[in-house]
């Protein structure tokens, strides 16, 4: 999900493009998916991202897998994408605000997913959603936008998750690299030194 418009980030470069340790943070997620266990990879673009889609076209060496969606906001573009590529089968989605996602962390949702698919009767398997204790995250110094009462605890949403059924499945991780969505300038800074 490359599309929103990062007004909280500022600056001149659209948020999927602003560079971490040198490199865009589109980059460094597709880099990340690439050498996971992920399948078909589909970037989702909006209106307002238009540097974005070129650099993914670029990439790609073609507009095919690149969905457009209309810039309505995450909900409403990612409804799109699931429209596109079919949604008769999980899919694995992911915020291009991770800049510091590994295919490692990738792979070990996905083994989570399928466990809890496994668990369930029936053709219905659950949604995952991963989550990361906000507690982590403000320890870090990174900003908490998100964040909902679970069992006592305060949880909030990585955006990286897997589409599938109607029931949710939640993932809770402790690991670092899904603490840091860089959604502020004191965030990319975060990720900057976490890369070192």
């Amino acid at each position: 999900m490359c599309g929103g418009r990062g007004t909280r980030l500022g600056g001149d470069v659209e948020k999927p493009l602003v560079e971490v340790d040198r490199v865009p943070m589109i980059d460094r997620v597709l880099d990340a998916l690439e050498d996971s266990r992920t399948g078909q990879i589909h970037p989702v673009v909006s209106p307002h991202t238009p540097a974005t889609r070129e650099r993914l076209v670029d990439r790609f060496g073609s507009d095919e897998s690149v969905v457009d969606a209309p810039g309505d906001g995450y909900v409403a573009d990612l409804g799109e994408a699931l429209d596109r590529v079919g949604r008769d089968a999980p899919v694995l989605t992911v915020v291009a605000d991770l800049p510091l996602l590994a295919p490692a962390v990738i792979d070990r949702v996905l083994a989570e997913f399928e466990a809890a698919r496994s668990e369930r009767d029936g053709d219905d398997p659950p949604s995952l959603t991963v989550c990361v204790p906000a507690v982590v995250k403000r320890r870090l110094g990174a900003s908490v936008d998100t964040a909902f009462d679970h069992g006592g605890r305060e949880l909030a949403p990585t955006g990286l998750n897997v589409v599938a059924g109607s029931d949710d499945h939640l993932y809770l991780s402790h690991d670092v690299r899904l603490s840091v969505n860089v959604n502020r300038p004191a965030d990319r800074e975060l990720a900057e030194a976490l890369c070192d």
